[in-house]
Parts: structure tokens; C-alpha cells; sequence
């Protein structure tokens, strides 16, 4: 079965569903991943690709290390802009994505959760949404929204579609190499208390955990399933 997981920036797919790309690479399953955005120009006052070169490189090379410790069989990165995304045309994101899966023909995509705070994530999903809606012939069979700490529950109430799971994946042999993953992003990752902590994630996948009664999970909001 093929799996395509897209995202925003680096780490957000190790963030959202990385245990879950980890479990399906476990079970044979080819993980493709495409991340839209480049990362970091967001923090210049203006964009400036050449300012940033060495970060992205790094991001780049970090990515690479945290795909293959979850088993991803592809990465491709793109550089649309870091949190700018609202500037670009909807339908250049939308060919982006079909593209994607034109290629990876996916039975399950994995992307972001309309209501988070990053207006990428907001974006990419819509993309998504768009590019998967019901055609004769489609391949995409189930399409499931992740959660990002340090967006997802920073959203303000009332402002958006709240978080409310009703997927979830057992992750409990599968934790490891995630939190192993989001190591390698090293200079995404901020110290506790954050949410973005090695520390929060690995308190986050238990509670998502034990919402199930298992030992660590990854939660979801199911878009479509077709049986």
C-alpha cells in the first residue's frame, strides 16, 4: 500500500504522524513524504532565500536523517514560502498536491488539521481537500488530519475547528523511532516546557495513549474512508 504524508515544514510530519509513518513502513507499506514549504526565511523580516542558505541546508539534510529513521521510502521538499503560504495561489498548491498523488497513487494521505494557528498548515490543508475531492477512479481511499504541538492546540477558541480526534494509531512500539526522528530536527526543537519538547511529545503520546488504553498513540481526525 502506498502512503503519502504532506506537510508544511520540516518536522511537522515527524510531529504529526511520525510513529504512524514508522508503523507503516513496519508493515511493509511505502511512505512517501512532500513538504510544501521551506522553512526558517519566516523569521527575517523579509524573505531572503540566500540569507537563510545555511539553515535550509541544514533543514534539508535534517529531514532527510528523520525520514529514513521512520522508514519514509521518499522525500521531496519544496520551497514554497515559510508562512507566507497565504500569499500564494490556492490552485498552485492544489496542482502541487495532485501532482503528488498522480505520482505516489496513495490509498491513505496524512496532512494537517484545518484549525491550527499556522496559516500554512491551514493552507495545505484546504490543498488537500481540494485536490482529493470525490472523482470517478480516485485512488485516495482515506484521508486523515494530524495534530502539531506548538499550532494545533494554540489556536484560540471560537476561531477555528477544534481538535477533536476520532482516529487513532497505536504507536507503542513505534515511539521511539519517532521521538528519535524528531531528535535529529535538534534546532526545531525547543526545551521543556514547550510544546514542541522532546519531552511534551513523548507526554503527549501517552495521553493520546491512553485516550485508546494503549501505552502511545497518535491522533487523527478522519476526513474520508472508503471501504
Amino acid at each position: 500500500m502506498n502512503v503519502l504524508v504532506i506537510a508544511a515544514h520540516p518536522d511537522d510530519e515527524i510531529l504529526g504522524c511520525g510513529g504512524t509513518m514508522a508503523r507503516h513502513a513496519h508493515d511493509g507499506n511505502n511512505v512517501h513524504v512532500m513538504i510544501l514549504a521551506e522553512g526558517a526565511t519566516s523569521r527575517a523580516q523579509q524573505r531572503d532565500r540566500e540569507q537563510w542558505r545555511e539553515k535550509l541546508a541544514t533543514l534539508s539534510s535534517a529531514a532527510d536523517k528523520a525520514n529514513k529513521i521512520v522508514g519514509a521510502s521518499s522525500l521531496e521538499m519544496y520551497d514554497f514560502p515559510d508562512n507566507r503560504m497565504d500569499s500564494c495561489d490556492l490552485l498552485d498548491v492544489v496542482k502541487v498536491v495532485e501532482q503528488g498523488i498522480e505520482k505516489y497513487q496513495p490509498e491513505i494521505i496524512y496532512t494537517h488539521h484545518r484549525g491550527d494557528v499556522n496559516v500554512d498548515h491551514q493552507i495545505i490543508q484546504q490543498a488537500v481537500t481540494t485536490a482529493v475531492r470525490p472523482m470517478p477512479g480516485s485512488i485516495v481511499k482515506t484521508v486523515l488530519f494530524f495534530e502539531v504541538a506548538s499550532s494545533t492546540e494554540w489556536q484560540m477558541p471560537g476561531a477555528a475547528p477544534v481538535f477533536q480526534p476520532n482516529w487513532y494509531v497505536d504507536i507503542s512500539e513505534t515511539l521511539n523511532q519517532k521521538l528519535a526522528a524528531l531528535e535529529a530536527y535538534n534546532t526545531e526543537m525547543r526545551s521543556w516546557p514547550h510544546a514542541r519538547s522532546i519531552k511534551a511529545l513523548e507526554h503527549l503520546a501517552h495521553w493520546r495513549g491512553a485516550n485508546i488504553g494503549c501505552d502511545a498513540a497518535e491522533a487523527f481526525i478522519l476526513g474520508k474512508h472508503i471501504r
